[in-house]
């Protein structure tokens, strides 16, 4: 019988474990060294904060895998072994495969700043990142944050959550504009600020200090600024976890290489989820994807190659979602943090500042490419759709009410986006078109 052992028990490799299961009856295993069971990464903010438990994060309860014959095991793998077929375990058992999925997921990311080792210094992405934070954080008085991504904000909330002062380091001249325009990141720095945390942008990390015991104390920053902490978190972003595949004749860029079908260099050896770097031919880089909802799907396109129906792996239109403190945020399609050549953007923001909508359409025939949204709820299919159908931006604004997803009593904002585009378009005024619902049905 066919045995897949799976490296990685993340959304990617028990997407793919769960679907091989539906239609094979091949053997499974699953390798993990850092939990028992699959758990949603993206809720370990919330154990920190009280919120949950870290049994509430778990999708499955702990007999499921039993039931549907995936075998468990919590472990290290030390090597893989392609031409005997088999990986190597730290404790020294040996697991023969026929079929080998990498799922490794990432690793944050260091850039060899002095006293970055330090105890009290750490980066957040594993449930034992989120147990050593508990004892990192115990007792101080401050924290500093370097990084100004989504696993920034993520720590950022969960320390304010506890009320422990934050200094934030950005080296960016407003949070994220790396990826986001600077109206919404001028947002974002509004939100931090109102929230007592002390942001720095422009300001970069030029060395961690200890104190007399070996454990961090201050940081210099770039102004030669020192400044006192008992807590340092390094979160400027991470990167493939391939450690482990680098003594192995599987081919590895940032990532390990795969094409569109997830198959690596070596036959009958698969990668899926953040730890894989997907070949785009005729390009200058590849594409290395770090989402939940795009590890679920190379999950279950590699499940089905794997369970003998070869399928390719297609993203669709790129979507993301996040929450900078109170501040929700969707994006649909792409929106560049410059301005394209042949691209123009219409933008609204709320007078409080808490709102706003950018959509992005082609100069040429107008047809929407992108859309960006704060503090208000978008149905992701109806934007989706607009941008697969080539929708003009006159069509999208007038239909807004189809997409807006915000709880019954929130505060509507379609007619006040309409009468931004009116005023600064008065020879071609538009209208709100009444929202469609199923059964003929209409509102508003």
């Amino acid at each position: 019988m066919d045995h897949l052992v799976i490296i990685g028990n993340g959304i990617s490799g028990v997407t793919a474990a769960r679907t091989v299961r539906k239609t094979s009856k091949m053997k499974i295993t699953i390798i993990s060294g850092e939990t028992d069971h699959f758990f949603s990464r993206t809720a370990l903010m919330y154990i920190y904060m009280g919120h949950m438990k870290y049994e509430h994060t778990k999708p499955y309860e702990d007999w499921f895998w039993e039931k549907n014959g995936i075998n468990l095991i919590k472990g290290w793998v030390e090597k893989i072994d392609t031409d005997n077929k088999y990986v190597e375990m730290k404790d020294g058992r040996i697991i023969n495969w026929s079929k080998l999925l990498l799922a490794t997921g990432s690793q944050p990311n260091k850039f060899g700043w002095p006293g970055q080792d330090l105890p009290g210094v750490q980066g957040f992405y594993s449930l034992q990142d989120l147990e050593l934070m508990e004892q990192n954080t115990a007792g101080i008085d401050h924290a500093i944050i370097v990084g100004g991504g989504l696993i920034g904000i993520e720590v950022a909330e969960m320390l304010h959550s506890r009320n422990i002062p934050v200094t934030f380091l950005v080296r960016e001249n407003n949070f994220w504009d790396i990826i986001l325009p600077e109206e919404e990141a001028k947002m974002i720095n509004r939100e931090i600020v109102e929230h007592g945390i002390d942001l720095r942008l422009a300001t970069e990390l030029k060395e961690i200090l200890p104190d007399k015991n070996g454990r961090v104390r201050a940081v210099v920053t770039d102004k030669d600024e020192e400044i006192s902490c008992g807590f340092v978190a390094l979160t400027v972003g991470v990167h493939p976890n391939i450690s482990l595949v680098k003594n192995s004749k599987i081919e590895t860029g940032r990532g390990v290489l795969v094409n569109d079908f997830l198959e690596t260099s070596v036959p009958d050896v698969y990668a899926a989820g953040d730890c894989a770097e997907i070949i785009v031919p005729g390009e200058a880089r590849n594409r290395i994807e770090q989402l939940w909802y795009t590890g679920r799907m190379q999950g279950e396109s590699v499940g089905k190659t794997i369970a003998g129906k070869r399928t390719k792996y297609e993203r669709g239109i790129w979507f993301n979602s996040a929450k900078f403190l109170d501040l929700e945020y969707q994006t649909y399609g792409f929106v560049s943090n410059i301005p394209l050549e042949s691209e123009n953007s219409f933008y609204w923001e709320h007078e409080n500042g808490k709102h706003a909508l950018r959509i992005v359409y082609k100069k040429e025939n107008r047809a929407v490419t992108g859309i960006n949204v704060f503090g208000i709820r978008m149905r992701h299919k109806v934007c989706e759709n607009w941008i697969r159908e080539r929708r003009p931006l006159e069509y999208v604004l007038t239909h807004l009410r189809d997409a807006n997803f915000d709880p019954e009593f929130f505060k509507r904002h379609e007619q006040a986006v309409i009468d931004h585009y009116n005023k600064k378009n008065p020879q071609n005024k538009l209208q709100l078109r009444r929202r469609r619902l199923p059964a003929g049905l209409f509102s508003e």
